[in-house]
């Protein structure tokens, strides 16, 4: 029996090396070299059974020999691989025809995992030829973490599909950015992109605002009104916050979504949808669905692929990127040119962002406008932290809750004021049965994320070290969204 034959392209030796040793221990023949040149010799000759190439390599790039091995050898699956993790990158890779695209560096288990899956799933055919993103267009999402990266990796997936997509995050993350990129980088980008936000809308007239009325319908319809359904003909419908739908309106959206047709508030005449569906929310709906405020049937409906965004703290390692990329747009608006010295920057990226993205650009832009002086120091940053930042809950007398600075930092005084914290918000928002699941999942998602950074990405070492079974710890990085990486690259 012949072995398959792994072909790798990659101007980094120490990278070719590593790839050489791990796919000929997992039982591959492997072929590398620096060049795309010999790349397409091996491929013109019908050498190979998968290709890993890198993106940037002396000769070509490697994104641009995707559609010639496509044209040549159109059952040869191409993974690509690029340090320059962007997501632009992973949707050029994606609509150009590779078969996957990892982000260096990249986790090598993960790696033989996508070489598996190329030798045994059939390549889809080409997809007709879609206008690429340019690799100047300014990029609708920032960052680099490994969280961002699945991100990139999923958008580019879903770029030639219709599928209905559920984004699940907090207020302030960006929700709406992801969802204008599966619009501007989907099959419908030359259709328009109608956002409605839930949250925004008196409850009595959602309905009408989704599917229209008739004249005369009710009280004041004194003319025709468009729904935003019928706005997004051929398009992306964005329904934001929607957790925040009353019931009457679910059971009509689940209609539109089981039969693809509705009818406008005082209407009879069936219209037909052809909008894409994509929702966000910041709320828990599967504790909304046990309490009996949405509808679990809905929910699978719209679930069909969730997408998790992390808040910024999650993060920190973008939090410099974006920062350079909220000064470079203030700029390019007529504010004064900043820049921000290395500690401003450290203060920056140490602090817990309870607004996400939308508190940074704030407080960029803010800078930007009233501090007069071109470098933005650590003193002025934590000055502007400390006047801004929200406010402690007070412990109510009795709980046992200590305020701030009663004594020092220790594990129990900071999970009593993140408690506080979460009741506040629970307090305000009105949901019930979510604060355990929430509090624990606060707690473990950075454990586990630091034991990993600890062991460099060894699940095995991350497991002894945490005292839980491998495949629970794996079940645990999936729940949390948390993205693994052996380093490599």
């Amino acid at each position: 029996m012949t072995l398959p034959t792994i072909l790798i392209a990659d101007d980094d030796r120490s990278i070719r090396t590593v790839l050489t040793q791990a796919l000929g221990r997992a039982g591959y023949q492997v072929r590398a070299t620096s060049s795309a040149a010999t790349l397409w010799r091996w491929v013109e000759d019908g050498e190979g059974d998968v290709v890993i190439t890198d993106v940037i390599m002396p000769d070509e790039n490697g994104l641009d020999l995707i559609p010639r091995i496509r044209r040549v050898r159109p059952e040869l699956p191409v993974i690509v691989m690029s340090a320059q993790s962007t997501l632009t990158t992973a949707v050029q890779a994606t609509q150009r025809g590779a078969f996957d695209y990892l982000p260096k560096p990249f986790d090598l288990t993960e790696l033989l995992a996508t070489v598996e899956r190329a030798l045994k799933q059939p390549l889809a055919p080409a997809a007709p030829k879609a206008p690429e993103p340019s690799a100047d267009d300014s990029l609708p999402l920032i960052g680099r973490s490994p969280a961002m990266q699945e991100i990139y990796r999923i958008i580019a997936r879903l770029t030639t599909t219709d599928l209905t997509v559920m984004i699940n995050g907090e207020s302030g993350a960006g929700k709406e950015l992801v969802a204008r990129a599966l619009h501007d980088f989907g099959r419908r980008r030359q259709g328009p992109f109608v956002p409605i936000n839930m949250a925004a809308i008196p409850r009595e007239l959602i309905e009408s605002e989704l599917f229209g009325h008739e004249r005369g319908a009710f009280t004041g319809a004194t003319n025709r009104h468009i729904g935003r359904f019928e706005q997004a003909n051929g398009g992306t419908l964005f329904l934001d916050e929607i957790g925040d739908m009353p019931p009457e309106a679910q059971t009509r959206l689940l209609r539109v979504l089981q039969e693809g047709e509705y009818t406008t508030v005082g209407g009879r005449q069936p219209i037909r949808a052809n909008a894409r569906i994509i929702a966000a929310t910041h709320r828990d709906l599967r504790a909304l669905i046990r309490s009996g405020q949405f509808r679990e049937d809905l929910f699978y409906r719209l679930n069909v692929v969730p997408i998790r965004l992390p808040p910024l703290r999650e993060r920190p390692d973008d939090i410099p990127a974006l920062a350079q990329h909220f000064l470079a747009k203030a700029q390019a608006e007529g504010l004064p040119a900043k820049t921000m010295d290395h500690s401003a920057m450290a203060l920056l990226s140490g602090y817990r962002w309870p607004g996400n993205v939308r508190e940074l650009e704030n407080l960029i832009r803010r800078l930007a406008a009233l501090v007069p002086q071109p470098v933005i120091s650590a003193e002025i940053i934590a000055q502007e932290l400390a006047e801004h930042a929200a406010p402690e809950p007070a412990a109510a007398e009795g709980t046992g809750l200590r305020a701030e600075g009663d004594e020092p930092d220790n594990m129990t005084a900071v999970v009593e004021r993140h408690i506080s914290r979460l009741l506040a918000a629970i307090r305000e928002s009105g949901e019930e049965g979510v604060l355990y699941e929430r509090a624990l999942a606060d707690l473990e998602r950075p454990l586990i994320r630091m034991t990993l950074a600890e062991t460099r990405g060894n699940q095995i070492r991350a497991a002894a070290l945490l005292g839980l079974n491998r495949n629970t710890l794996r079940k645990k990085i999936r729940e949390h969204g948390i993205g693994v990486q052996r380093k490599v690259g």
